[in-house]
């Protein structure tokens, strides 16, 4: 998200919500069986309040090996005031369970203060964090021996995975990028340059990545949108058409979906739009069901 200050404190008083109530949460799963699948964008703020500094189950086990089917890992890229964990609750899992091998880094966040402010990802220039995700990429392919990665991206995650593809030379070492919730013709509600406080101007890195037509070639590219969403104003900012890129409207097919910016990173709707387009040769039926805004 582009409003750290809103996000921050939301992200904070969440965890402490989620400290409360996580007891309630489903036990992990034994290595021979599917990892629960929780339900909401909470169920990630919760495993963060239980676990601080963790890792999303399903996530970050460098000893993973790529099956055939899936042979690319998968990394995914939170947004702002989110990290590895808060940002991945449901789609961690249900990719892990899929037989991919998952990872999630968390970038932009104070490492030099206690958690849960140290907890708070994003909130760097976007070229630092777009170098953070590139590192972190060549240590997901050097302990996989993987030639290329898959990108999932949430909201400034979005923007970092493009920014890395475009610039930093990720394109060669991606292969596809899933962008939810995406913004690339910016938004009316938050501007970019407000994030990470004034010594920085996100704005020109974002603008650099417009001007430069935001694709690059040799990456195939699923946005996914809600019509619904609070953050992205409008929504139709993260609809760009190109060659190797397809839009996805949440809405279309299912008007009771009412995912707005938070709830769609979390749907199942969302995860099997996700599935499909990691794997497009072996499509499943996309659900759905009706989802409310938040809390989905």
């Amino acid at each position: 998200m582009w409003r750290p200050s809103v996000g921050i404190r939301t992200c904070v008083g969440a965890l402490a919500l989620a400290g409360a109530v996580a007891a309630t949460a489903a036990p992990l799963a034994s290595a021979n069986e599917p990892l629960p699948v929780p339900s909401g964008f909470f169920s990630g703020i919760a495993l963060e309040a239980t676990n601080p500094g963790g890792s999303a189950p399903g996530t970050n086990d460098f000893s993973c090996t790529p099956s055939a089917a899936h042979p690319d890992p998968v990394v995914l890229v939170h947004g702002t005031a989110a990290n590895r964990q808060t940002n991945w609750g449901v789609l961690a899992p249900v990719l892990a369970n899929d037989g991919y091998c998952v990872f999630a880094l968390t970038f932009g966040n104070r490492t030099d203060q206690p958690w849960p402010i140290s907890a708070a990802g994003g909130l760097a220039p976007l070229g630092d964090s777009a170098g953070q995700l590139s590192d972190f990429v060549d240590d997901v392919l050097s302990a996989t021996g993987a030639s290329k990665v898959d990108l999932i991206g949430h909201s400034q995650g979005t923007t970092v995975s493009a920014y890395y593809a475009k610039f930093l030379g990720g394109d060669a070492k991606v292969s596809k990028i899933v962008s939810i919730a995406p913004l690339w013709d910016g938004s009316e509600v938050g501007p970019p340059e407000g994030v990470g406080g004034p010594d920085f101007d996100n704005a020109t890195f974002v603008t650099e990545l417009r001007d430069a037509g935001v694709y690059s070639d040799d990456v195939k590219y699923t946005n996914i949108v809600t019509r619904f969403d609070q953050v992205v104003v409008p929504y139709s900012s993260g609809i760009l058409a190109a060659s190797n890129a397809s839009n996805i409207v949440v809405q279309d097919g299912c008007e009771q979906d009412l995912s707005d910016h938070i709830a769609l990173v979390a749907s199942q709707r969302t995860a099997t739009l996700t599935l499909n387009a990691l794997d497009p040769s072996n499509p499943r039926e996309v659900p759905c069901t009706r989802v409310l805004p938040i809390f989905g």
